[in-house]
């Protein structure tokens, strides 16, 4: 299919008045980076116009419809003015018309029409052409205040960069269009399949749409593709169905409260995770549940809600719950496609002998690292073979080196020292997961030694899942003696 421009930009003439005298309209600048950024892209000069005249309340030029019948993509710029102009809206309507006509309103799952936000319009009032369309939001909420500022150099540095990497985003997925457009062959689904992010507060928006970014870059098909409905039970309807189609679900926690669905008593986040975790339960799937390092919440509930997530997070073999920093995550999702689904053991693998060393998992916090040698060397002298942590490294290399040791122990020791409840809840979660890499070889008992500094949280702490050793003095021998003949017994029953 052939057009004569590759964009059209639909705009209201109030949105390019400069704010600073003698400045560039927003929408002119606007339009002249994105031009030159997908001609970039694409590797040859990209063609895209705009209506420049400055009334809009002139008779609808037929030559003007005869155009946007003849461009590839049409960029919507939504504001106030925008939707309260009739010129903007007859654009839209005559260019779908005219997509609908050519048999080609979407590309692959992109559509030809791009909702750019400059500022916050409810979706009440954005026309209907564009309500299943997520959008570029070009604005950012101050989260304190609350009010929106359009992303604008004259609202400081940080706002001019955030204009150039949301249009950049915007670029990207033009030429994907453009792209798809002029191959005459139908898009080949991306091997990657679907992956479910899911919606978040404004506090993350922008670790939101790049971790978006970065799952499109794998090759991703990234749901959801369409604002979510505002009821309860259109909500969960629409997110169960985009759920079954995903192999994985990824969860951003921030500092906010979401929004509760009308009619509902869960917030939009709890929602989401709820049926992540239903669709978990049919396999095939994995849920990923991110909270930023350092996170301070100061809303009550959501600081209730996060807590709930750190103690209870109801996670499977092939979920985890992530505290670390957004390059963190990303090295989280980097691993997930570079090792797929887990392999299923072969099934001549040799049982264990009971005549091999016991191979013991001592797990610690670096805090710990000068204090745990007399447990390290107690367990030596009965014959353990003591595997250990590693601090150094990449993230990848240190998850790694984590689960090989979880794959190879036949016994786990967890001293809860210097760290906090919610490092050991951690670390219990992940020997629980441990299950899905060594079925061949399972860790047969864990035990927990409670270290100095003593607390009465520590004293509190009960789990069924894992032998209570008192050490509260420091190293004591008596206290670890029935964990060390229960993993030797465990051992040579199992074998």
């Amino acid at each position: 299919m052939i057009f004569d421009s590759d964009a059209f930009i639909s705009y209201a003439h109030l949105d390019n008045l400069p704010l600073i005298e003698g400045d560039k309209g927003w929408v002119a600048e606007f339009h002249r980076a994105l031009e030159i950024r997908v001609g970039q892209l694409r590797g040859k000069a990209s063609q895209m116009w705009r209506d420049p005249k400055l009334q809009g309340n002139d008779y609808f030029a037929d030559v003007l419809i005869e155009r946007l019948a003849r461009v590839a993509v049409l960029v919507s710029i939504l504001s106030p003015p925008y939707v309260r102009s009739e010129w903007t809206r007859r654009e839209l309507t005559e260019f779908q018309k005219a997509a609908l006509q050519q048999g080609r309103i979407r590309v692959g799952n992109k559509a030809r029409l791009f909702k750019v936000l400059k500022t916050w319009v409810p979706l009440d009032r954005q026309p209907a052409e564009v309500h299943d369309l997520l959008g570029y939001e070009f604005f950012r909420r101050d989260s304190v205040s609350g009010k929106v500022r359009e992303l604008n150099r004259v609202f400081g540095e940080e706002a001019e960069c955030e204009f150039w990497m949301k249009l950049d985003d915007l670029a990207h997925d033009i030429c994907e269009v453009l792209d798809g457009l002029e191959d005459p062959q139908p898009p080949v689904p991306t091997p990657k399949g679907a992956v479910y992010l899911a919606e978040t507060t404004m506090d993350l928006k922008a670790e939101h749409e790049s971790i978006r970014r970065e799952l499109q870059e794998h090759g991703c098909d990234v749901l959801p593709a369409s604002p979510l409905p505002v009821v309860e039970s259109d909500l969960r309807a629409a997110v169960a169905e985009q759920l079954e189609r995903c192999r994985l679900s990824v969860h951003m926690v921030g500092k906010h409260l979401s929004l509760v669905p009308e009619g509902g008593v869960e917030s939009l986040i709890e929602v989401q995770n709820d049926l992540a975790i239903e669709r978990a339960s049919k396999g095939g799937f994995s849920r990923l549940v991110w909270i930023p390092s350092g996170l301070q919440v100061e809303d009550e509930r959501q600081r209730k809600l996060v807590e709930q997530l750190r103690m209870n997070p109801r996670m499977d073999a092939k979920s985890d719950l992530i505290e670390t920093s957004l390059e963190g995550l990303r090295t989280v999702i980097q691993d997930r496609f570079r090792s797929g689904e887990k392999t299923a053991p072969q099934q001549d693998a040799q049982p264990i002998d009971a005549s091999h060393l016991t191979h013991l998992y001592l797990i610690y916090d670096p805090q710990d690292q000068d204090v745990i040698q007399p447990w390290q060397q107690f367990f030596f002298q009965q014959g353990l073979e003591v595997l250990h942590p590693y601090f150094e490294g990449s993230d990848t290399q240190i998850r790694e080196s984590h689960e090989e040791n979880l794959r190879n122990c036949d016994a786990v020791l967890i001293h809860y020292g210097a760290a906090g409840e919610r490092w050991l809840r951690t670390k219990l979660r992940e020997v629980q997961k441990s299950a899905g890499y060594a079925p061949t070889r399972p860790i047969r008992i864990v035990g927990i030694s409670l270290a100095p500094p003593k607390s009465s949280q520590k004293q509190c702490f009960q789990t069924h899942e894992a032998m209570m050793i008192p050490q509260w003095e420091g190293f004591c021998v008596e206290p670890l003696l029935p964990f060390l003949r229960e993993a030797k017994a465990q051992l040579q029953a199992g074998a």
